[in-house]
């Protein structure tokens, strides 16, 4: 049990300028070190109902070096480095205050989630496969986002209930994807260690 409220809202059409707000500060500070910075999670689904949080895959290349690089890049902004957290080829991030990332207009930003994924990795290929078909599905979304919210409203201070109780919709897409059945039982896995 937690003691933060699990809390869903209607589609936000700030969330896009949010996410491009935070694209530019770490697109310019990474520089040439990254691949792409994917908007993902909900907030990423024109439509969806979700928990007002930005997610951000920061895509690198299956590179160590880089890997190392732009974690310490990234604690230069104020990020603290958590390790891949049971998700092997994806790195986690936390942010100690609301200034993070750090900047000279010293911004308070929303509340964002941030990881560093290796290019074609199973983390990466769920978050982007998973965000893109519902983008295409409306219907989906609409199924999804009423799952969310009853979720919400059953299990209020129960995020790892509220998050088992969307893993069979999210395999489910997956499979429609094309992942086959080892990927997405691993993924149901990482949805029960994704604990954030």
């Amino acid at each position: 049990m937690s003691s933060k409220k699990v809390v869903v809202v209607d589609y936000d059409p700030a969330w896009a300028g949010q996410f491009e707000a935070l694209h530019k500060v770490l697109a310019k500070h990474l520089g040439s070190d990254f691949l792409t910075i994917e908007h993902v999670g909900s907030t990423s689904i024109k439509g969806l109902k979700a928990k007002p949080i930005i997610d951000l895959d920061i895509v690198i290349a299956d590179n160590d070096e880089v890997r190392n690089r732009v974690i310490d890049k990234l604690a230069q902004l104020g990020y603290i480095h958590r390790g891949d957290l049971g998700i092997e080829g994806r790195e986690a991030f936390k942010r100690p205050t609301n200034q993070v990332p750090e900047t000279p207009e010293n911004t308070t930003w929303f509340v964002h989630h941030l990881y560093v994924c290796k290019e074609g990795n199973l983390a990466l290929q769920n978050h982007l496969q998973f965000r893109d078909y519902l983008r295409s599905h409306p219907d989906e979304v609409t199924a999804y986002g009423n799952l969310k919210q009853t979720l919400a409203k059953k299990f209020p201070y129960n995020i790892d209930a509220y998050i088992d109780g969307k893993t069979d919709f999210i395999t489910r897409i997956l499979a429609l994807t094309g992942l086959d059945q080892a990927q997405t039982s691993t993924i149901e896995k990482q949805n029960k260690l994704d604990k954030y």
